[in-house]
């Protein structure tokens, strides 16, 4: 009873620490357009450029560090480094609510992509905990904390971007400092000392990551696989508020109301359906309803004649949310536990190529389109259509893939959950979770 009751407090620390971070997140997007108007004098598709070059700087240092951090947590544990990202989110959104010129938010946004290990971090340390036979319902509790935090923060962002641009950067601040704190004190380690390995900087970088684990025939075309669909995805939340500012007048408010009301359909889909839906039709069948729900959303979005028609396609896009926990869960289980962080950062370094290129692009070609509202090429949707195509292309690779490996069958590489060391004083041990015991598959 102790032991599950450890499990469970690890469960919800990791978990609530990705909220909180979600929700920092979160609470900037809808007020990022009006501050970069504020800042540059400029209309909407010369804010939604610069709004691509501040990804784009942001995920180019995410795409050169996370490999460095996904093996440094190899090898000195998930929780320094976790904490040590949540730091640097902290110093992010201090930078932007002072920023009195543009080049402040790009440093912000350095320093952000530097340490913006979170994700990948919590993701590696998850997988520590938890057996893999469960971890696609796992990582679906990952991405419905990541969805509970776009219900919450841009909600919340949207209201007090009514006080000012400003102000939910200081919040974001605030919540992201409130986090690091809760980890400080709270989050236990999740990897012991015994199963860590040498840091090895051949492998810490993206190339080296990837190159490490070509030993995995699987793991290359199931990396391929998340980079076109994060290629569209990462793009959504950059094109977003602009598209609806161009095309339907929308406020701060409402933007932040309709990306809460997708995050409560993305939210429903990973934590209450992938799971039972993994288990009746298997994952690989899971990731492509996801990823066919997400093309059909971005076509709709794209051509939506009305505020109607978008809400429709804006709720078959809560769908895509079973894409991401069933690859995941087929991809954690093709390499060892002790390469988890490693293979949790060549994840996070494909997903930052992807937020390079995809909000660069889709910026670009918002700007390109809307620039000359009375010329003939005028169509706001065009960055939609695009992310539509990135998803095609990631959906004929999984079936590839599917095929050709048998991943609905595959037998894990990874062992069962470790226990992890003793922790500091203060700390509980977290044991590892085994929920259901009823129903977990029989030991061969």
């Amino acid at each position: 009873m102790q032991s599950a009751t450890r499990s469970r407090l690890a469960l919800t620390c990791i978990l609530l620490t990705i909220l909180l971070d979600m929700i920092g997140v979160g609470i900037i997007v809808p007020v990022l357009p009006e501050l970069l108007e504020d800042l540059t004098g400029g209309s909407v598709a010369n804010a939604a450029v610069i709004g691509g070059y501040l990804v784009f700087a942001y995920a180019f240092m995410q795409f050169v560090f996370s490999p460095v951090l996904g093996n440094l947590s190899d090898r000195y544990g998930r929780r320094p480094i976790l904490l040590a990202s949540l730091l640097g989110l902290t110093f992010d959104y201090l930078m932007m609510s002072i920023a009195p010129f543009v080049w402040y938010l790009f440093i912000g946004r350095i320093i952000a992509g530097i340490a913006g290990a979170a994700l990948a971090t919590a993701t590696a340390y998850m997988a520590d905990i938890t057996p893999p036979h469960k971890r696609t319902h796992r990582f679906g509790l990952i991405g419905a904390a990541f969805g509970l935090g776009f219900i919450i923060g841009p909600v919340v962002g949207g209201e007090l971007g009514e006080l000012g641009p400003r102000v939910p950067f200081y919040a974001a601040a605030a919540l992201a400092f409130a986090n690091f704190l809760f980890g400080l004190l709270v989050l236990p380690e999740s990897l012991p000392k015994a199963n860590r390995r040498k840091f090895d900087i051949r492998r810490a970088n993206p190339f080296g990551a990837v190159a490490a684990l070509r030993k995995y025939p699987a793991v290359l075309w199931l990396l391929t696989v998340l980079f076109f669909l994060q290629l569209a995805t990462q793009a959504l939340p950059t094109i977003f508020s602009y598209f609806t500012v161009e095309v339907f007048n929308f406020t701060s408010s409402s933007i932040g109301r309709t990306l809460g009301a997708f995050g409560i359909g993305f939210a429903f889909s990973q934590a209450v359906l992938a799971a039972p839906l993994s288990k009746g039709i298997g994952e690989p069948a899971v990731g492509i309803v996801g990823l066919l729900a997400a093309a059909t959303a971005f076509a709709g979005i794209a051509f939506s004649a009305d505020i109607y028609q978008l809400y429709l396609f804006i709720a078959v896009g809560t769908v895509s949310g079973l894409a991401p926990p069933a690859i995941n869960g087929v991809l954690s289980r093709q390499v060892p536990d002790n390469s988890q962080g490693e293979l949790q950062g060549a994840v996070n370094a494909a997903s930052s190529l992807a937020t390079i290129i995809g909000p660069l692009a889709a910026t670009q070609i918002f700007s390109y389109y809307t620039s000359a509202p009375d010329s003939d090429h005028y169509f706001p949707g065009a960055p939609f259509v695009a992310c539509c195509i990135a998803v095609v292309v990631s959906l004929m690779v999984f079936g590839f893939a599917a095929w050709r490996f048998e991943l609905g069958s595959r037998p894990s590489v990874a062992n069962h959950p470790h226990a992890p060391e003793t922790p500091r004083p203060g700390q509980l041990r977290v044991a590892p979770i085994e929920d259901d015991p009823d129903n977990n598959p029989p030991r061969r």
